[in-house]
């Protein structure tokens, strides 16, 4: 019986990569709202907050009602394209994703239901968007079929990124997002002008150059441990701030 439950665990543990990435995302853009765009978001969610809501999109995976959403979490392009450049899946991608979902919001013919909907995935696609390896190439499946050792253990670098390393840092989401770099400097640069629809294609591009140091430094079957944790970790946070700061700059500019 408990190894039943342990396998019953595993596996439940392990439909919850990146959970905790989404969840200090959204806990920093909560801090980042207007006392308006906080109100109007409770009534939205009826009173479901923004972490709770984080990871929604993950969560219907499992449900081949929302299997049409799948390919929102993502976008593949060759490590020299530019988003301009290519040809968009008619499958959807992150960036149209993150498009879709302003509009639904904004529109006045939307019901509430949808706009409770498509306000849970927009806040799990901006994360995604954050995370390098949501950019990455088709034909390793933004690498995950780059295949490495993790601390000794069969991992793959998409991995590494998504939750490896942030759970190797081994704190809640509510600890690291209160462990953050300090914002100011990304305060200053972030929210010096309001939201425009053209900065989500500039953050494309901008995640993009991540996505491709990160493909220059690791090959299939590296050992990863100590000193790659300690390299990257850092980029981690960085992205997960600001990730949470541009966020709260939608939020702002479709609520407040």
């Amino acid at each position: 019986m408990k190894f039943v439950i342990f396998i019953v665990l595993s596996i439940l543990s392990s439909l919850n990569w990146g959970s905790t990435g989404h969840r200090v995302i959204a806990e920093v853009a909560t801090n980042y709202l207007t006392d308006n765009a906080r109100f109007k978001i409770n009534k939205i969610l009826d009173g479901e907050t923004l972490v709770n809501a984080s990871t929604f999109a993950d969560d219907i995976k499992s449900d081949s009602r929302y299997d049409k959403y799948y390919d929102w979490h993502f976008l593949n392009m060759e490590l020299d394209d530019e988003y301009e450049e290519i040809i968009p899946s008619n499958k959807g991608d992150v960036y149209l994703a993150i498009n879709q979902c302003i509009d639904i919001i904004e529109s006045d013919s939307a019901s509430d239901s949808d706009k409770s909907f498509y306000l849970k995935l927009l806040v799990h696609f901006v994360g995604d968007l954050h995370q390098p390896l949501h950019i990455g190439r088709y034909e390793d499946r933004g690498a995950n079929r780059i295949y490495v050792k993790w601390f000794g253990r069969n991992s793959n670098l998409h991995r590494v990124w998504d939750s490896e390393m942030i759970n190797s840092h081994n704190m809640s989401y509510s600890e690291l997002a209160l462990n953050l770099p300090n914002p100011d400097f990304l305060i200053l640069t972030e929210k010096a002008k309001d939201f425009e629809r053209n900065d989500i294609l500039n953050w494309v591009d901008e995640i993009h150059e991540y996505t491709n140091k990160i493909y220059r430094d690791v090959s299939i079957d590296d050992k990863l441990g100590y000193e790659y944790q300690y390299k990257n970790f850092g980029t981690v946070k960085d992205l997960l701030l600001i990730g949470g700061i541009r966020l709260s700059k939608i939020l702002n500019y479709l609520f407040d």
